[in-house]
């Protein structure tokens, strides 16, 4: 993957795994007998194309290591069941755990790969009742599963995101109940061009806060983060690609929201420690 093998240009995200799991996480690999804080969540953790995400600059600021344990493309059911993210969770000083949309996870309606959570797998036969015109087949991502389905029929599309909603409830109200420790939500707003027109919402997706509020007792603080508009029209500025690229680093938070991200959570999480 593009991600794990940067080609010329391109950034050195340094992949490492953490005791017997499968997941790559961006390293360098880190010592996890020592004092840290731990940071989960998807790409917007992770910090692609970014020379030093948001974990960096808060470790910057605060002085103690914060793992990044962002994943690229990452749903809930990425560190589900995952031993070695709940390891790692419960002998940090403080986890942070981004809030990623309701799209990408296995649910009633369809099934998604279990690291690539972007990735659709296999409709139910729900599904298949719901929308028996729909050629299953021709997808591969949830994102474009999704967008057609609602363009396709609306009204029936409902369906699905009721299922979607009540679903990511239930598995992060689950899995922040098994994490243990303190913890730290943070909510990351729409960080696209506000000029970007996406029929499917803001990210994260299908999130709001009445849906929020049903698993923020889960967790000892709620950071919401909305980027600022200077901050999500900057494009690709200070973003590093390799050729061919530059289109998916526009998908992706810039330098200056990580900086943002940075500024409103290290005040909360120095409280705390």
């Amino acid at each position: 993957m593009a991600f794990e093998y940067p080609g010329e240009g391109a950034l050195d995200y340094f992949p490492c795994r953490y005791g017997p799991s499968k997941l790559l996480f961006r390293g360098p690999r880190r010592d996890l007998t020592e004092p840290y804080l731990a940071a989960f969540g998807g790409g917007e953790t992770y910090g692609k194309f970014v020379e030093n995400p948001w974990p960096s600059l808060v470790e910057a600021k605060l002085g103690l290591p914060v793992i990044n344990f962002g994943y690229l493309n990452a749903g809930i059911d990425v560190f589900f069941n995952e031993p070695a993210v709940l390891g790692a969770s419960r002998r940090a000083k403080l986890t942070v755990i981004q809030l990623m949309g309701a799209h990408n996870m296995s649910n009633r309606f369809y099934s998604v790969h279990p690291r690539r959570n972007d990735r659709f797998l296999k409709a139910s036969n729900q599904l298949r009742s719901l929308f028996p015109e729909v050629d299953f087949a021709e997808f591969n991502f949830t994102r474009h599963l999704l967008s057609v389905l609602h363009e396709r029929a609306p009204e029936r599309f409902g369906a699905i995101t009721a299922e979607l909603r009540t679903a990511w409830v239930a598995r992060m109200s689950s899995f922040l109940e098994r994490m243990g420790g303190r913890k730290v939500l943070l909510w990351l707003g729409e960080y696209r061009d506000p000029s970007v027109h996406d029929p499917l919402g803001p990210e994260p997706l299908l999130l709001d806060e009445g849906l929020v509020a049903q698993i923020s007792g889960f967790a000892d603080v709620l950071v919401k983060v909305q980027p600022s508009v200077a901050a999500r029209t900057t494009g690709v500025a200070g973003m590093i690609f390799g050729p061919m690229e530059e289109l998916a680093a526009s998908t992706m938070p810039g330098p200056v929201v990580h900086r943002e991200i940075a500024e409103a959570i290290t005040p909360v999480l120095a409280r705390m420690l």
